[in-house]
């Protein structure tokens, strides 16, 4: 028999049978082999083969099917190992905040190319609109501009006033969708402002760092009314890229992917070449200086 794994705690796995219900599992020990490279070998998301335990109160998972895609980045503390986020996604939505705490472009950047690197669609959700002065908002105007021209649909939304949370709720119908950012950036408050009958785990913002505070410990997967699923996760500090080659990155950003035709060199890095397409469209602003340092960044990083 098959299910859909929608919870982990790490000992147990909450598989969603066909019929609906829910059965908890562990994993057989095969999985546990020394040379996978990932830190949690069942991902939320994950297809799998399952079989009831004697007396059929708890299962056993015996089988991972082939994922469609999946969103990893590297672990926190183990360099060389990787952490699967989820699996089996239609839709990523990063969750930004300009304040309270605030996301980085760097974070974000690292996180769309991770989406494009596994062929995920992705969205950018700028919550927490009510607390932004004047000046957050002409940031959030800009980078708003910045990510649209890109090519990534961007909502302004507060999960406390209701503003555009329908929109958002809308696009989740009828697919699996991902809801990650930082912790303190309201994730698991917009699914609740979305979906009132669910309850997960909304956090505080610290007062003296205006960071949040880890409130969601692990991914879990919620089926709304919508007949959507979404994946809230737990809050990321940090988003390491992980087996990405350098060559890979260029086409990662869409906005300059698009101008390689126009390059001289047909694998142009965009930094040293001669007439090159997108130092072109940085002059004329086609291009955002923000996102071309990120890239940058990215292709220096070790």
């Amino acid at each position: 028999m098959t299910g859909l794994v929608i919870r982990s705690t790490g000992s147990w796995i909450t598989v969603r049978l066909e019929d609906g219900s829910k059965l908890e599992c562990k994993l057989k020990g095969q999985f546990r082999i020394k040379g996978i490279r990932h830190t949690n070998p069942v991902a939320i998301g994950d297809h799998v083969g399952l079989e009831y335990s004697k007396d059929r109160n708890t299962g056993t998972i015996t089988a991972i099917l082939p994922r469609d895609n999946y969103i990893i980045r590297k672990a926190t503390k183990l360099s060389r190992e990787s952490h699967i986020i989820a699996a089996n996604l239609d839709h990523a939505f990063l969750v930004v905040t300009l304040a309270m705490p605030r996301t980085s472009n760097g974070f974000i950047d690292r996180f769309l190319v991770t989406a494009e690197g596994y062929y995920i669609p992705a969205s950018l959700i700028f919550n927490k609109t009510d607390i932004y002065d004047q000046n957050i908002k002409q940031i959030l105007d800009k980078w708003i501009r910045i990510y649209s021209g890109a090519g990534y649909p961007c909502y302004r939304v507060s999960a406390l006033t209701g503003e555009n949370v329908e929109e958002v709720y809308q696009q989740l119908a009828h697919r699996v969708s991902l809801f990650a950012g930082l912790s303190g950036s309201g994730k698991s408050a917009l699914i609740k402002a979305m979906e009132p009958g669910l309850n997960p785990k909304i956090g505080k913002i610290s007062d003296v760092h205006g960071k949040g505070m880890h409130t969601t410990t692990f991914a879990e997967m919620y089926e709304l009314n919508n007949d959507g699923f979404i994946v809230d996760t737990p809050g990321i500090k940090e988003f390491g890229l992980i087996d990405f080659g350098k060559e890979e990155i260029p086409r990662c950003f869409p906005e300059m992917d698009r101008l390689l035709p126009e390059c001289a060199y047909a694998n142009c890095s965009h930094i040293h070449e001669p007439d090159c397409a997108v130092k072109r469209a940085l002059e004329t602003g086609e291009v955002s200086r923000l996102r071309y340092n990120s890239y940058l960044s990215i292709l220096n990083d070790d």
